[in-house]
């Protein structure tokens, strides 16, 4: 038994990892990982060209696909490739958690962040290019991003919402997700229980931004915008106090189906290196919380 495992055995939260690299897959180190606790795995295009970069175990593959198809889709063939490779390795957490956790997301290009019909055209590509019930595609939760997770999730899609900054975005992703299984309800569908969501809310981003206030202050800046920023970090969303299922619209919700609202998720997300003085940075894997 491990810390991580008594994180969710305990205290019900599924420690993700914030990274994902090939050699995990073929060295045997994310399975490793998955024994160890892990419950899910994030992945960004960021991610993954850092992975592509610093090895030269996708080389060999890069180049036999170059000679048919462009850089762009040369790198998704070799992204598809892993994120399947990864769902495999946390199939048996999701078949042991009904279904709840053992996820692998994969994001939408960063160029469609503020593009609705372009984010909904590429997640469903993804979904249906890879089609596995544990996979989240991610979409950005930017004004453009919220009709498109609205869309995706009406079409009974899982998603996984990302850069989410204020609890009124916090709230719109919320509505956005009710809204979606409404109209997937209203179409017909009887099941809503393979609908997932998770909401991350990127708490090290508020970490980072009131550094750098600090700092400026420090330095004899004005601060203007502190106390708000401070507020938001003493009061992250919490799927406890901001819940789907605590809404005033919960009845018509459970008429079709409650199972899918307890996996409307939030995430609060600190991940990947921070830059602050009180402590060295270091990146700490994303937690999806119940």
């Amino acid at each position: 038994m491990t810390k991580l495992n008594d994180l969710y055995d305990r205290e019900g939260q599924s420690p993700w990892m914030d990274d994902l690299h090939r050699e995990w897959l073929t060295g045997g180190h994310l399975r490793d990982l998955v024994g160890q606790g892990v419950r899910g795995v994030t992945s960004n295009p960021t991610i993954f060209a850092k992975a592509i970069e610093a090895t030269d175990v996708y080389d060999e593959q890069f180049r036999s696909l170059i000679r048919s198809m462009s850089v762009e889709d040369a790198y998704w063939e070799m992204v598809i490739d892993d994120i399947e490779d990864a769902l495999e390795v946390l199939r048996p957490v999701s078949r042991a958690s009904d279904g709840a956790d053992g996820f692998v997301s994969l994001e939408v290009a960063p160029s469609l962040a503020n593009d609705t019909d372009g984010s909904i055209s590429a997640a469903r590509s993804l979904h249906e290019r890879i089609a596995q019930p544990n996979l989240l595609v991610k979409v950005p939760g930017t004004p453009a991003g919220v009709p498109a997770i609205r869309a995706l999730i009406s079409e009974g899609r899982s998603i996984n919402v990302t850069l989410i900054f204020s609890l009124d975005r916090y709230d719109e992703v919320m509505e956005a997700y009710l809204s979606g299984l409404e109209t997937w309800a209203a179409g017909g569908a009887t099941d809503l229980s393979g609908v997932n969501s998770v909401a991350s809310f990127f708490v090290s981003r508020v970490d980072t931004e009131v550094d750098r206030r600090l700092e400026a202050l420090a330095g004899g800046g004005d601060g203007a915008g502190l106390p708000e920023v401070l507020a938001l970090r003493a009061r992250p969303p919490s799927p406890r106090r901001r819940s789907p299922t605590s809404t005033s619209r919960r009845p018509s919700r459970a008429r079709a189906g409650t199972r899918s609202l307890r996996r409307a998720r939030a995430s609060n997300g600190r991940c990947g290196p921070r830059r602050r003085r009180r402590t060295p940075a270091t990146r700490t894997s994303s937690t999806s919380t119940r």
